[in-house]
């Protein structure tokens, strides 16, 4: 890791949100891969969640780490679209949130920035998303695929709700669901009740090109 990657990884998990942004412009206008800094800012965001974990951090700490990272999220969005030569033909349809309970989006924002620039339609409905929101985003955008977001362990148990709720409303068959988040593995899956999990963007991609084409 360069010593300017350092000083953000490092800025972010301190909560110097001012140090942060301008680290962040300044690695984005030398020409650094905007995928780079946002997962930069994805591991940053694992020790943030550590430190709420074991009782350092709270609530305050991890808003402030979801605006900060918007805010970093923002500026690299533009630079994954440039650089992708222009608008491809849109393969299928994605659905993606963190679920209720939990507020961390950098890892759901660069797994929406990969399937957008790998040409899915995804629609991204934020974070802390209750069960019947999904519910009804799924009725309403009717995705071939939803993907469901969480880091905190107590995620989990959002995301076996929230698939139990899609299939009590009917709309799980002809549908695949697949989950990722900081500490999510087959044990979780299973747990979940989730098609399949994912590591990383590309696993997400990866996987979407497996169910849908692409």
């Amino acid at each position: 890791m360069q010593d300017q990657e350092r000083r953000l990884f490092e800025a972010i998990g301190e909560m110097r949100e001012d140090e942060a942004i301008e680290l962040a412009r300044g690695l984005l206008d030398g020409g650094a891969d905007p995928l780079r800094v946002l997962e930069l800012c994805r591991e940053a965001m694992e020790t943030v969640g550590k430190r709420f974990q074991c009782g350092e951090y709270f609530l305050p700490e991890l808003i402030l780490a979801g605006e900060m990272l918007e805010k970093i999220g923002a500026m690299a969005k533009p630079l994954i679209q440039t650089g992708a030569g222009g608008e491809a033909k849109k393969l299928g349809r994605v659905l993606i949130g963190t679920v209720q309970g939990d507020l961390h989006d950098i890892g759901k924002n660069i797994v929406t920035f990969m399937l957008d620039i790998n040409g899915y339609e995804v629609k991204d409905i934020g974070i802390d998303v209750p069960a019947a929101k999904f519910v009804e985003e799924i009725r309403e955008f009717q995705p071939a695929v939803v993907g469901l977001s969480g880091f905190l362990t107590l995620a989990f148990d959002s995301m076996k709700e929230t698939i139990a709720a899609i299939e009590a409303a009917g709309l799980r068959d002809g549908r695949r669901i697949m989950i990722g988040g900081g500490q999510v593995d087959e044990t979780v899956r299973g747990h979940t009740g989730a098609d399949a999990f994912g590591t990383n963007a590309m696993t997400a991609v990866t996987l979407c090109r497996g169910w849908i084409g692409g």
